[in-house]
């Protein structure tokens, strides 16, 4: 991945700007009784307001502008008529384009009162991030970025997904490298300054396999257990990780 420039940087910021308000909407709106489909719509009319485009309506055919992943869904859920209830977690994936450059974020909310569990779900696959985020650092691997998500995942006693990844993001959403949410530290592609990437831990309260569901796009916990997933568009400055999808 070449380092990208301060023009390049002020496009993706903006992005991620989008997207972090996006995010801000549409958790505002996670209440008892919302359905998946008005999410989607509310994360619509942040992109169309603010003049970008989305980089999830109709990637591969996908046909709505979010992810809507509530309980064992653990990425990819197509919103719908589903209605989110009291108790429930849903996780939602967005993205948007600005002048050509891209931004990618997802956070994991609890609707209304949830359980302790499901509390402490979300609160390590946040703190998970902020590790691996932690690690990006100029002269740091990939491998550290992964060992550090892993080992606050392992140490609370979930387990991490093995089966998706992060990705490098800039002119493109998905760009090459792939950034485990696992690994060994010093192992893997050097990470340097002016690198772009999108870091997204996906944790379950089980084990750590996937199951895809016929709509080709859902993917479930293979035991049912649920999961959480978060996930920050990152750059790698002169003086440490610069999220870009945060207001």
């Amino acid at each position: 991945m070449k380092a990208r420039s301060k023009k390049e940087l002020q496009h993706m910021r903006a992005a991620g700007r989008v997207v972090a308000e996006m995010h801000e909407a549409i958790r505002a709106a996670i209440i008892p009784g919302v359905t998946t489909g008005e999410l989607d719509r509310i994360g619509r009319a942040v992109i169309e307001r603010r003049g970008a485009t989305s980089n999830f309506l109709g990637y591969h055919g996908f046909p709505a502008v979010i992810c809507a992943s509530p309980n064992d869904v653990i990425v990819h859920g197509i919103p719908g008529e589903i209605v989110l209830n009291e108790g429930d977690i849903i996780s939602v994936d967005c993205g948007a384009v600005v002048s050509g450059w891209h931004g990618d974020a997802a956070f994991t909310a609890g609707v209304g009162e949830i359980s302790v569990e499901a509390a402490r779900l979300i609160e390590v696959t946040e703190a998970s991030l902020a590790a691996g985020i932690a690690a990006m650092v100029e002269g740091n691997t990939l491998g550290d970025i992964g060992a550090a998500v892993q080992g606050v995942v392992e140490a609370a006693g979930f387990s991490v997904v093995r089966d998706y990844v992060g990705h490098g993001i800039g002119r493109k959403m998905h760009e090459s490298p792939e950034v485990p949410n696992f690994g060994q530290p010093g192992r893997g592609g050097k990470l340097k300054t002016g690198m772009t990437l999108a870091v997204e831990p996906m944790v379950t309260i089980g084990e750590a396999e996937t199951f895809l569901t016929e709509d080709g796009w859902t993917v479930l916990s293979a035991d049912g257990s649920w999961a959480a997933h978060v996930e920050h568009t990152i750059a790698i400055g002169p003086d440490g990780p610069e999220i870009l999808t945060r207001l």
